[in-house]
């Protein structure tokens, strides 16, 4: 008789098969490896059930009691329940019930110019000195405030994806695992084109060099991992002494993408552009699958709020045209 197929293989299985399809599944891929290995450590026989499923949900790495916490882990959880079905039809697939909805979006810190000056400037300053770490975070942070690009997207370029002679970024494989191309303003291809001459002088480049690569040890011209960039980030944040504009616990890195969309359409809304025809343009440009996640800020930035109140404000004070 053959050994039961374990919770642990058939993630395994589901997660192959998704990312074959494309999908990156970063974030979904270890929780659903975390519930796997949960579930076979329980030993559990039997359809699942939401019970066992929420059980895992409870037990996050930061010990959270707050449900939409839970509801937030037990939201990845659904597509590989409709996926073992096929195998198991009595399998349960959790639904906003067990925790409630997960809330709306929280408020992004948008970043001040001089914010973002002050975090360029720190990040030059990272040693040792001579070397190259400074200017790969510099450029790295510079590189997603100018472009609003996902970290993930600017740590995974490689070298062949930046063409400094057209001014263009190739994103492949994003978050919907679509490809797109991202061109870039001057100051930006000089920026980038001055960090490419440095680095060449530490590692040897091919096509498959990653475009910002890690400077210490073994890691030297290897691709940077995102907890990495974000230890990095936090160490030259704290001391700065920002005050947090957001709703989240405090300014992050994938805010400075927020702040490039917000900074853009309040530019449109000053200029008389009409945000509506060029709201796609931007969707595209930002990577969003669709154009209402770039509508959202519209409604969902006190910034942009305080924008469209003046301009209805205005509106509604305006004298009426009689009737000829």
């Amino acid at each position: 008789m053959s050994a039961p197929v374990t919770m642990q293989a058939l993630a395994a299985t589901y997660l192959s098969e998704r990312r074959r399809l494309g999908f990156q599944l970063r974030s979904t891929g270890l929780a659903v490896m975390s519930f796997a290995r949960y579930v076979d450590g329980l030993g559990h026989h039997g359809p699942l059930t939401v019970e066992v499923m929420a059980d895992w949900a409870r037990r996050d790495k930061w010990n959270s009691d707050e449900p939409p916490t839970w509801a937030r882990r037990l939201k990845m959880l659904r597509s590989f329940a409709r996926y073992l079905q096929q195998f198991e039809p009595r399998t349960e697939v959790p639904d906003d019930s067990i925790f409630g909805r997960i809330g709306q979006r929280l408020a992004p810190h948008i970043y001040s110019e001089q914010e973002i000056v002050d975090l360029l400037a720190a990040a030059r300053r990272l040693g040792p000195t001579p070397g190259l770490r400074g200017a790969t975070y510099e450029v790295l942070f510079g590189l997603i405030a100018s472009t609003g690009l996902r970290v993930s997207a600017a740590v995974d370029l490689l070298d062949a994806d930046v063409d400094l002679k057209l001014g263009m970024l190739t994103v492949r494989r994003t978050k919907f695992a679509k490809s797109r191309q991202v061109p870039l303003h001057p100051s930006a291809v000089q920026a980038l084109l001055r960090y490419r001459r440095m680095r060449n002088r530490y590692v040897e480049v091919t096509d498959e060099t990653p475009f910002f690569v890690g400077t210490r040890g073994k890691r030297l011209g290897h691709s940077l991992s995102l907890r990495q960039v974000d230890r990095v980030f936090i160490g030259l944040r704290d001391p700065l002494g920002w005050v947090n504009r957001g709703a989240h616990a405090g300014p992050r890195i994938h805010d400075l993408r927020h702040a490039f969309i917000v900074r853009r359409v309040m530019l449109w809304h000053a200029q008389g552009v009409d945000v509506d025809q060029a709201m796609l343009a931007l969707s595209t440009y930002v990577g969003h699958a669709m154009v209402t996640n770039t509508y959202w800020y519209l409604t969902g930035v006190p910034q942009l709020m305080a924008v469209a109140a003046a301009k209805f404000e205005s509106f509604m004070q305006a004298p009426e045209v009689p009737h000829a």
